[in-house]
């Protein structure tokens, strides 16, 4: 039987990097990388100041990109292809995973400030291709970022999800906030990565948990 606090979800948000594979595999030190080695080439700054102003941007902006935009005028793609052509090897699929997204209930979701070009890579290395039923990348949200309110409103509109049924699941606490004002169950995947607890609120979490296998076995365990 489906928990009480989750019997009336019939879609489920998941964000995508840190959260549907360990943040121990450490992506963003790649993407860091990448990002640091952009920025350095259109400021033709040294290696600590545009290191300052990528964590700066993504502090103020919600990601490094909306900062670029808004302040050099970056074509977004130009620079999601530069710091997204980074080696997968680090992660792998979770047959865990695999298997209760496939018996999870409902209309699943992929909601990421990455693009889609780089998801559907990450996807198909962990085998969730096909798991899900649509993909809002930062394109899609008009370059408008999670947290920010506007980038959840048009996820809903676009994809016909009533936020009072659905749920989302987060490695970054503070991207659970305009979820939660919307009436989404909220899930925080409290496992290390990058910032995760910046801004972490009690008040919008519903649940918290470390590991994104386990508690989607557990959902699936009481649904059987």
């Amino acid at each position: 039987m489906v928990p009480p606090a989750l019997r009336h979800v019939d879609c489920w948000i998941f964000d995508l990097d840190n959260s549907l594979y360990p943040a121990s595999a450490d992506l963003f030190a790649l993407i860091d990388v990448r990002m640091g080695a952009f920025i350095q080439q259109l400021l033709g700054c040294g290696e600590a100041e545009a290191r300052a102003v990528q964590k700066g941007f993504f502090r103020d902006h919600g990601t490094t990109l909306a900062g670029l935009m808004a302040n050099h005028g970056t074509d977004p793609r130009i620079f999601l292809d530069y710091v997204h052509d980074i080696d997968l090897a680090r992660i792998a699929a979770d047959p865990r995973v695999v298997a209760a997204l496939d018996r999870l209930p409902g209309r699943k979701f992929v909601f990421t400030n990455g693009d889609e070009a780089y998801a559907r890579r990450v996807l198909d290395r962990l085998g969730l291709a096909n798991a899900f039923d649509g993909l809002h990348d930062i394109h899609a949200m008009d370059y408008v970022p999670k947290p920010d309110p506007r980038a959840y409103a048009l996820m809903c509109e676009r994809h016909a999800i009533a936020p009072e049924r659905a749920l989302m699941v987060e490695d970054m606490a503070r991207n659970l906030k305009p979820a939660k004002a919307l009436g989404m169950v909220t899930v925080w995947i409290d496992n290390g990565s990058d910032q995760a607890s910046h801004d972490a609120d009690p008040a919008v979490i519903d649940y918290r948990i470390s590991d994104i296998a386990d508690w989607l076995s557990e959902i699936i365990g009481e649904t059987a």
